[in-house]
């Protein structure tokens, strides 16, 4: 065979294109410019759109088992949360069915002993509704500030509560405002009465000294009836704050032998950091009646010399 007539081309397992490394660098400049003109000109938004319009059947019909599933556990889930609080609304009903009862006849019972043995009425005090403004700004105090002041008959030592319990006592009032002391505060001390027991002490503001940020039941014996979860209220003979308000729980009591004392640490029944309406009363003091007067000596002695003449 002639050598002319030979095919010198290599075959096409010989053949090379371009290199690889030509490859990655087009590639790259290519999808370089695909992202920059994305994210200017938004040249595939149009593309996405109709990819997006034809898949939607798709993902519709992909999607219903997931979501008929969830459904149904949604379902029964509600159901039970449902029954759960049918059953816990059902339970509270008939507690507070019971105490109510038992409310109207204390009631009834207290009503008829106060009027066998003569006693005078509970004392109605009057309040003024408000709403906390502020906290003061003095950061060694817990104090906080209200809408009503002189104006709104607001007096200086006025009780404060809220719905929870014994807030704090009005210590400064303005013409429009009145700065409250917090019953957490270090100066504030409230008389107190354990309804467990009967026994009465006093509460102190904590304000944190100790790291609890509330209240302290102090100079009780360390051998004082006194146990975590018992309710203080008002005891009333302070002359400022009304019986039976409710101030703190007892949360802790250390027992310590160095010491005589126990170390009571309470939480505060009112909303102390977060409380938003409030109602101040009138302080007891103003509203009990005074004392009589003492009667002179000298007269009943002007009055038998009268007679004796």
């Amino acid at each position: 065979m002639p050598l002319g007539t030979l095919d010198r081309s290599p075959p096409p397992f010989f053949k090379q294109g371009p290199s690889a490394l030509s490859k990655l660098m087009v590639c790259s400049a290519l999808a370089l410019f695909l992202m920059v003109a994305d994210a200017r000109f938004r040249i595939t938004q149009p593309l996405r759109a109709s990819v997006a319009t034809v898949l939607f059947p798709l993902q519709w019909v992909a999607m219903r088992p997931v979501l008929a599933v969830r459904t149904v556990q949604d379902y029964f889930t509600s159901l039970n949360s449902a029954l759960t609080n049918e059953e816990a609304a059902r339970r509270k009903l008939i507690l507070q069915s019971q105490r109510a009862n038992q409310v109207e006849q204390l009631t009834t019972e207290n009503t008829q002993l106060r009027k066998l043995l003569s006693l005078r009425e509970r004392l109605s005090t009057p309040a003024a509704a408000a709403e906390v403004l502020y906290d003061a700004a003095d950061p060694y105090t817990r104090k906080v500030i209200i809408d009503k002041g002189m104006a709104q008959g607001i007096e200086p030592g006025s009780p404060v509560i809220d719905e929870s319990g014994v807030l704090g006592q009005v210590t400064r009032v303005h013409p429009l405002i009145s700065e409250v002391t917090l019953v957490t505060d270090v100066d504030q001390a409230i008389p107190i009465l354990n309804t467990r027991t009967g026994v009465r002490g006093i509460t102190y503001g904590d304000a944190g000294r100790h790291g609890t940020g509330g209240l302290e039941l102090r100079y009780m014996a360390a051998n004082a009836d006194v146990q975590p979860g018992d309710l203080l209220t008002t005891s009333g003979v302070d002359g400022v704050y009304p019986p039976g308000i409710p101030v703190a729980k007892v949360v802790k009591v250390e027992r310590r032998p160095d010491s005589a004392f126990a170390r009571i640490v309470l939480h505060p029944a009112a909303l102390v950091d977060g409380a938003r309406h409030v109602m101040v009363l009138k302080p007891m003091l103003n509203q009990i009646p005074a004392r009589p007067a003492p009667e002179d000596p000298v007269l009943p002695l002007a009055k038998r010399q009268a007679i004796r003449k």
